[in-house]
């Protein structure tokens, strides 16, 4: 049955998001089964978990296949006969065993404001009037929101049931920044209204939360005292009356404790007031069994009664209940209501593009208007001009004459002129050919340095050779370790006495590097070099480079 099925859709919901614990929204189907045998228990229908093994090659199901699974193998096989009284009970059952997956979610610990019967009818409550909408971080996701209007709506009669009236002004201003809520902001709002009222008693707050139940669940349209003439005793006695859209039940006492009897109300009953006493209002139910009389105190009373039964009466006829479609109602107006503000926020935009486009033509009048004016002034300009132009144009003349003249004269020095542009060329070729000779000496350098590099790079060669050879007579030399040490300190005094004669030079470090490592055989030339790096503090300091170098050479040689 789909109307079963979209009613309670958010209560399925809710238990379903209990059961994913994934960003991904998917519930494994073992988990599924459980809770679609129970809702097929309560519906007198066994064995529709079983389908669920070979619904899809998956292992888990999101809440989008899993209804469309309820409503194929779950709620189309019901019979469409069902009346509005047992709609409800199926709606309580299911939505009781929902409650009881998800009801962790949702613990009164947090909220102590609540008893936990009352956060299980505001449950229903926000189930019967939120709306599924698709997730926006994740649309395979799913969210129950309540619109601004509908929380507002139970908020404000849950204020007004606990005796203080309601500020529209402070709920427009929250409402707007919030747009939508969902089950855990709508009880933190709730409770917030509760606590500004003051020091209120549990009790009063769980008849207030009863009372919206009353209202929004079991379609109460009114309650209170009634007169009702007897069918065997023909006097009128008072009851305590439950009018909802299919019946109205009437009790002893408002504890509603003993039912006294039901009269169904079908769209066939009718009203009629009749002629009462001064104290009491009367007016007849006529039903398809028998015609109820009752009364009320007083005139007001009998009005309101009327208004009611006249009321249940055009709605007695329809399965989804009075508010489920005061609630499509109120959607409607205000989807109507949104249309509105956007056609007067467009009709807005336009007024101002056309009070836009009006300024702008003005502004362009005005420009146009100054445009006129500097016309008139280049107008005149241009006159002065014309006159300007014709005293030059005689001037001009004049001038073309003596241009001629001075032309012939520019004739003859350009002659002048293109003689000495010849005698330039050729000294430039000139200077160009020294250039190449140059070019052509500076590359023979270049190669004779070249030459030089690659003997120095021999040295350094021969150099390494000798570093070998020393390294192969080290057992040798630690004979004469003695002739060793006196060879190392005469290198070191010869070293530091290069190093002050050409502390920069390259070939001062390759003779540095080359008497380092001078064999023990050398020692006698110690003296000689000595001798021989006395002469050089005579020379100038690229005169001893010179000659460093070539005292390394003939050592070498």
């Amino acid at each position: 049955m789909a109307a079963l099925l979209q009613n309670v859709t958010n209560g399925i919901w809710h238990a379903f998001n209990a059961l994913h614990r994934d960003h991904y929204g998917l519930v494994h189907k073992s988990k599924l089964k459980v809770l679609t045998a129970n809702i097929g228990t309560l519906l007198d229908l066994y064995g529709v978990e079983r389908g669920l093994d070979h619904y899809r090659s998956t292992l888990e199901l999101d809440f989008e296949h899993f209804k469309y699974y309820l409503h194929k193998e779950v709620f189309s096989p019901l019979p469409h006969t069902f009346s509005a009284t047992n709609l409800r009970n199926f709606e309580e059952k299911i939505e009781e065993v929902c409650w009881l997956i998800c009801r962790r979610n949702y613990s009164t610990r947090q909220r102590p404001i609540f008893s936990e019967t009352s956060v299980y009818q505001l449950f229903r409550i926000f189930c019967m009037l939120g709306d599924l909408t698709p997730d926006k971080d994740n649309p395979r996701n799913f969210q129950v929101m309540l619109s601004a209007s509908e929380a507002g709506l139970v908020a404000e009669q849950l204020v007004n049931l606990l005796g203080l009236p309601w500020d529209h002004s402070d709920w427009e201003n929250f409402s707007a920044t919030i747009g939508a809520f969902r089950l855990n902001t709508f009880f933190a709002i709730l409770e917030s209204k509760c606590r500004t009222i003051g020091n209120v008693e549990e009790a009063s707050i769980a008849e207030a939360v009863e009372e919206l139940y009353q209202t929004f669940i079991k379609d109460v349209i009114k309650k209170g005292f009634l007169m009702k003439k007897g069918y065997l005793l023909p006097t009128l006695r008072e009851y305590w009356f439950v009018l909802q859209p299919c019946e109205i039940s009437y009790y002893k006492t408002p504890s509603e404790r003993f039912l006294c009897g039901t009269i169904t109300i079908n769209p066939n009953c009718s009203l009629e007031s009749i002629q009462g006493s001064a104290k009491l209002q009367k007016f007849l139910l006529t039903t398809s069994e028998r015609v109820f009389e009752l009364a009320t105190q007083d005139h007001k009373s009998r009005l309101q009664w009327t208004s009611a039964l006249q009321l249940a009466i055009e709605h007695s006829n329809g399965r989804h209940g009075y508010h489920r479609s005061q609630k499509a109602k109120r959607r409607e107006e205000n989807k109507r209501r949104e249309m509105q503000a956007e056609e007067v926020n467009k009709t807005k935009k336009l007024l101002q593009e056309e009070m836009k486009a009006r300024i702008a033509a003005e502004i362009q009048a005005h420009q146009l208007a100054e445009m006129a004016q500097e016309d008139s002034k280049r107008l005149q300009e241009m006159k002065d001009t014309q006159a300007k132009l014709e005293r030059l144009l005689a001037e001009e003349t004049q001038a073309k004459q003596d241009e001629e003249i001075v032309r012939a004269l520019q004739a003859r020095v350009l002659a002048e002129e293109w003689e000495k542009r010849e005698e330039l060329e050729r000294l430039q070729e000139e200077q160009q050919n020294m250039l190449t000779t140059e070019t052509l000496k500076r590359k023979q350098f270049e190669n004779l340095q070249k030459a030089k590099e690659s003997e120095l790079k021999e040295a350094e060669d021969r150099i390494r050779q000798i570093e070998k050879k020393r390294q192969m007579l080290d057992e040798e030399l630690r004979l004469a370790r003695n002739k060793i040490r006196h060879s190392e300190e005469s290198q070191q005094i010869l070293e530091e006495k290069l190093m002050v004669l050409c502390p920069n030079n390259k070939e001062g470090d390759k003779i540095r590097r080359a008497v380092s490592f001078m064999p023990s055989s050398c020692d006698k030339t110690a003296p000689i070099l000595q001798a021989r790096a006395a002469t050089l503090r005579r020379h100038s300091k690229k005169e001893n480079n010179n000659i460093v170098v070539a005292e390394y050479h003939s050592f070498n040689s």
